[in-house]
């Protein structure tokens, strides 16, 4: 049975077909991209479902059920070592939210696993069948022998431990009941899953939610508070490996869909899985990570150096490099990333949609790789070097998270090359900056939204005073009261004059920043006369409005009622700069084709910026194009109308959907005329004319295969272009006779001129120091039988000069080393030139020039005759040519 097929049957099984009678509404795989401040990830099917079992926010349905795409990071230096890890995979879920308990999860269960595949199940033998329930929980024990019919000698009991599930926070928790198949006596011995859990392979767990846990760490070492008022479930599947078992394959990694990408790999590189251990574990790493990546980029993931842009480039490096290893050094990003979208394509079709942007995000990040894997090299070469002139044999962690970090130069890479070198890597080191780095991006991301506040403040109020109103789409101020009051994280019922606090309201016209959209400012004025400051928005929770401000005059308390109003310049500012975003995504779709799909935006007052995937740079008549055809179309003064409707009627007309954003089963649809449709949240303008003008001022690179383009809008535009208006006047009074559209062909000629007048200074200063040539020869020192010239030469000698001079100076003695030094253009350049007889003492250019770059700040390389390099510093020249003696004379 293929995977898709499996996913099929599950999602048809629990929305109509089961024989309980218990339908459950299909809910569709959420993003990878966690709507979780502790989470880059989603990492577990019940992740969605995670506000509702929290009691965060009411379910809005009883039962439900989804086949989840789940990525797990812990494991990814331990995929391909064995079968049993893999990066991403897919979780089957159903859940109950106090409606079916035990009795239902077991009898549904069983119903799918061991109805025939004629019917519609997956056809498991009922003998082969194996269940672990908790110490204490007799109820599931009953059930499973009673009413399922199970043998009490295949129902085994596991502790806490392995067989009771919480979330590892205070809150729902409760005994889980798994169904493990038996492979047979060639995979272990007998005994059920507590004798070999791999021969009795565990393939769906149920989750019993009746309990409440309180706060503890580790598996079993947290107290169990009472019983929980409504009882509910959470169940999950593994397709993998359910797929392994229904397919007849060994693993994970042979099922049809993993087995697609890893046939294109052995073609790639002509090894065959099987060979042997070192190349399978290669070969398992290419199909794991290049499915992961695939599924990472279609969900809107783009490579970068920190948090899931981390993740993802971290896993196509790892493919580029095990491809290497198992030698091909040709591009092979494109095929991999072919293949995989062909694998899971009919269970996502939105794959094959996408399938040229992830291509473009794919191919961009190797070539930057490539370059990496060449410039990381010579960095290395330059720490060793360093180590072995110092007498030392470890590589210290910081250069090696340096290079990791700074660089992209895999750490394994790094270890493999130290161990060539006959180098130790302090790994200690190095684990412990990456883990710091790893802490402080999971704290910035929660301190954004939360500050430093323990989440659970903010659900006891909207526990107590319920969600915050929001109506900021229709007024500038309301009459509110003030539910919460945090002061330091901490919830209190007043505050002083003077203090920074946090306000919960129970309405607010606020609009918390979301969507790319930054927060409202504004004031809170209370009947008792006091005055707050606001200067921030968040919603730490969800429907929870938080305004972060600070009290200005008199005493807040909560019960309070005042009148909320927000800075009505701001909101405008920053209404126009949203609208604009949409218009210019628009254009950028309509002339650069649908793979410039948003991947990233921030609206603030009159200034707005937006993020799209592309493989180079955006040409200047294309940017002329987009703002053009956005102009004209402020003229039409199109209306902007929002509408809130299904998820389907929203694809009906075409609206976009972002990548990252969340998105319930009602819809905000804002539109601009009938041109430009988008799913958003955020406040806009009432027509396109109000925008006034929109000026894009730059587009940049901040990642690969990522553009930025920033642009002005309203009157920040008009300010903007004032200037520059007043700017070209200056330089056309400046540039006597010449009318403004003559002033870029007037500047570079005067530009061609100066840069020949360089040219000319620069080949009077190379003939003076050519003709002074003895002049260099005259500090020369005898080191080692050799006579070595080590000078600093006047600035300004272009470097062909340069090189002729050393080389002159070289020809004069039989047995010499050059070392010169002149500072072009503000930056030292290096040159060394070794004789035929110094080389033969064992005397490298190259190697010396790499010495003395790294001491000046940059690098350099050459051959053994002839090497140049350079650098930053120039106050340390001195200190190079030093450096270069000291090689030279082996001290």
């Amino acid at each position: 049975m293929e995977s898709a097929e499996i996913r099929s049957r599950w999602l048809r099984f629990f929305e109509s077909g089961n024989r309980e009678g218990l339908t459950h509404t299909v809910v569709p795989s959420a993003s990878l991209i966690a709507d979780d401040p502790n989470l880059l990830l989603v990492n577990a099917g019940m992740v969605p479902f995670k506000p509702y079992f929290l009691g965060e926010v009411t379910p809005p349905f009883k039962r439900a059920t989804s086949v989840q795409k789940c990525v797990r990071t812990l494991d990814i230096d331990e995929v391909g070592k064995t079968t049993r890890h893999a990066s991403f995979f897919q979780m089957c879920g159903n859940f109950s939210f106090g409606d079916y308990f035990k009795e239902g999860a077991i009898a549904l269960a069983w119903d799918l696993l061991t109805r025939p595949i004629s019917d519609g199940g997956y056809g498991f033998p009922e003998d082969k069948l194996w269940v672990t329930v908790y110490l204490t929980d007799d109820e599931a024990a009953d059930i499973w022998h009673k009413k399922i019919g199970i043998p009490k000698e295949r129902i085994q009991r596991r502790d806490m431990a392995d067989n009771f599930w919480s979330m590892g926070v205070p809150g729902p928790c409760g005994p889980c009941s798994e169904i493990y198949f038996d492979r047979g006596p060639a995979y272990g011995k007998d005994g059920g899953p507590i004798a070999d859990e791999n021969r009795y392979l565990e393939i769906w767990n149920l989750v019993f939610m009746q309990n409440e846990r309180g706060a503890g760490g580790g598996k079993d070492s947290y107290p169990i508070l009472g019983e929980l008022p409504a009882k509910s479930i959470d169940t999950g599947l593994g397709l993998e490996r359910t797929a392994a078992l229904l397919q007849g394959v060994e693993n994970i990694y042979e099922i049809d869909t993993t087995m697609q990408i890893l046939n294109k790999a052995m073609e790639l590189t002509g090894v065959k899985y099987g060979s042997s251990e070192k190349s399978d574990v290669a070969l398992r790493v290419i199909a794991d990570h290049a499915r992961t990546s695939a599924m990472l980029i279609g969900d809107g993931v783009t490579p970068g150096n920190e948090g899931r842009g981390y993740v993802l480039r971290r896993m196509m490096r790892r493919t580029i490099r095990n491809m290497r290893l198992l030698g091909t050094n040709d591009p092979i990003m494109s095929e991999l990333t072919v293949a995989a979208i062909g694998a899971m394509g009919p269970q996502y079709p939105e794959l094959v949609t996408d399938k040229k942007r992830i291509l473009s995000v794919s191919v961009s990040e190797e070539e930057s790789f490539l370059q990496t894997l060449k410039s990381g090299t010579q960095i290395f070469d330059m720490a060793s070097t360093e180590l072995k002139k110092s007498k030392k044999s470890v590589l210290p962690g910081e250069e090696v998270f340096k290079l990791h970090d700074t660089y992209g130069f895999p750490f394994d890479l790094t270890l493999e090359m130290a161990r060539e070198e006959g180098l130790e890597v302090d790994e200690a080191g190095f684990t412990r900056l990456m883990k710091e780095q790893r802490d402080r991006a999971k704290a910035d991301a929660k301190a954004k939204k939360s500050g430093h506040t323990d989440l659970s403040e903010y659900k006891k109020i909207a526990d107590s005073k319920g969600a915050s109103e929001f109506l900021g789409y229709i007024k500038t101020e309301t009459e509110s009261q003030v539910n919460g009051i945090l002061v330091d994280g901490i919830s209190v019922t007043s505050a002083q004059s003077g203090s920074d606090v946090e306000i919960v309201l129970d309405r607010t016209p606020f609009y918390a920043e979301g969507g790319g959209q930054l927060a409202d400012g504004g004031r809170i004025v209370l009947s008792n006369g006091a005055v707050i400051e606001i200067e921030d928005v968040q919603a730490p929770v969800t429907g929870l409005s938080v305004h972060r401000g600070r009290v200005i005059s008199g005493e807040v308390g909560v019960g309070v009622k005042g009148l909320a109003t927000i800075d009505q310049e701001r909101r405008d500012g920053i209404s126009r700069a949203h609208t604009a975003t949409h218009m210019v995504h628009k254009a950028f779709r309509e002339i650069l084709g649908e793979t410039a799909t948003q991947a990233g935006s921030e609206n603030s007052p009159g200034r707005f910026r937006f993020d799209f995937p592309s493989t180079g740079a955006v040409s200047e008549a294309v940017l002329n194009d987009v703002e053009a055809r956005v102009n004209t179309l402020l003229l039409d003064n199109l209306e902007v109308s929002a509408e809130v409707m299904s998820q389907d009627e929203a694809k009906k007309l075409g609206a976009m959907a972002l990548f990252g954003e969340k998105y319930g089963d009602r819809v905000r649809v804002v539109s601009v005329g009938d041109w430009a449709r988008e799913l958003c949240g955020g406040t806009h303008v009432q027509r396109s004319g109000q925008l006034g003008v929109v000026k894009l001022l730059s587009e940049s690179s901040i990642g690969a295969g990522v553009r930025r383009v920033e642009a002005l809008v309203g009157v920040d535009a008009y300010r903007f272009l004032a200037r520059e208006h007043i700017l070209l006047n200056s330089l056309t009074s400046l540039i006597k006779g010449s009318r403004a559209e003559e002033l870029p062909e007037r500047i570079s000629d005067l530009l061609t001129k100066f840069k020949e007048i360089e040219k000319e200074l620069a080949q009077v200063r190379s003939a003076a120091a050519m003709a002074d040539i003895s002049k260099f020869a005259a500090g020369a020192k005898k080191i080692g039988g050799a006579t070595l010239i080590a000078n600093r030469i006047p600035d300004g000698i272009a470097v062909d000069d340069l090189r002729k001079i050393a080389l002159e100076l070289r020809n004069r003695d039989i047995d010499s080393v050059v070392a010169l030094v002149s500072v072009v253009d503000g930056k030292p350049v290096l040159v060394v030139a070794a004789s035929d007889a110094a080389r033969a003492r064992g005397v490298k250019a190259g190697a010396l020039v790499k010495i003395g770059s790294t001491v000046l700040g940059g690098g350099g390389g050459g051959k053994d005759d002839f090497a140049q390099g350079g650098g930053t510093d120039i106050s340390a020249i001195d200190k190079a040519l030093q450096a270069i003696e000291l090689a030279i004379s082996g001290k």
